[in-house]
């Protein structure tokens, strides 16, 4: 697994026991202006993720959770506020170089998948490792690995459109795993699957969470797989409401 230094010089949290810290937020801001109006949608954030903990984002739509999970994953530069990725500060780095580092650290589930089309299972799994320098022949017996690990090896050679959709989720799941990332980001994971497909999704995570310490934060409407999660926390209005910890 990727390996991450914790955040230096800072106290833990509360819910902290002594573990280290893997993600800090510290006065967190995101305004959109669209030229008529300004949307403040972060309004001054202060959050931390212990590692190997799995922590569940949830509010309203509107209330600014998936911009908070673009914010901590370098996807979406804030409009103020720190970013701290273990001792890294994220949008102090160079473009390019927070691009390699959340190629070798980060991993990504949606809810509409992304996969790409023209390519097979294997394929879209093997992608990131590519994107992060490794070889060939070892990215594809990386991929082979994962879409083997989850069940996946009688699909390997086939398109996106020719599988279900749990299916098309796990090799989204595979995808973010090729890397062996320290964080895994999810956005509404399950947004997309019935019920049968959210429980075997939700217990793969956890699974994952569980015996690999892959630290885990996704963004989600669902109580379901909220309470799946050591720490529920709400969001309204760009601010956290209550933060939860809830064990497992």
């Amino acid at each position: 697994m990727a390996e991450i230094k914790p955040v230096s010089n800072g106290p833990v949290s509360a819910n902290g026991e002594g573990r280290d810290l893997i993600i800090r937020t510290t006065n967190l801001h995101k305004t959109y202006d669209t030229g008529k109006v300004q949307v403040h949608a972060l309004r001054g954030i202060d959050f931390e993720v212990r590692r190997g903990e799995m922590v569940a984002v949830m509010g309203p739509s509107g209330s600014g959770k998936t911009t908070l999970l673009n914010c901590m994953s370098g996807i979406d530069e804030p409009s103020d506020g720190e970013v701290l990725i273990g001792d890294k500060a994220l949008y102090r780095m160079r473009d390019n170089s927070r691009t390699d580092f959340r190629a070798q650290n980060m991993g990504f589930i949606f809810q509409t998948f992304n996969l790409l089309p023209v390519l097979t299972v294997v394929e879209n799994v093997e992608l990131p490792a590519l994107v992060a320098g490794v070889k060939p022949g070892e990215s594809r017996q990386r991929a082979l690995r994962w879409v083997e690990a989850l069940g996946l090896a009688d699909q390997a050679g086939k398109r996106p459109a020719e599988i279900s959709g749990g299916q098309q989720q796990r090799v989204a799941i595979a995808r973010s795993l090729v890397n062996n990332p320290a964080i895994i980001w999810c956005d509404e994971p399950t947004g997309n699957l019935d019920s049968e497909n959210q429980n075997q999704v939700m217990d793969l995570l956890c699974n994952l969470n569980r015996d690999r310490g892959q630290t885990f934060v996704l963004v989600t409407h669902s109580e379901e797989v909220g309470e799946r999660a050591d720490r529920i926390v709400r969001m309204r209005d760009g601010i956290i409401e209550h933060d939860i910890s809830i064990g497992r």
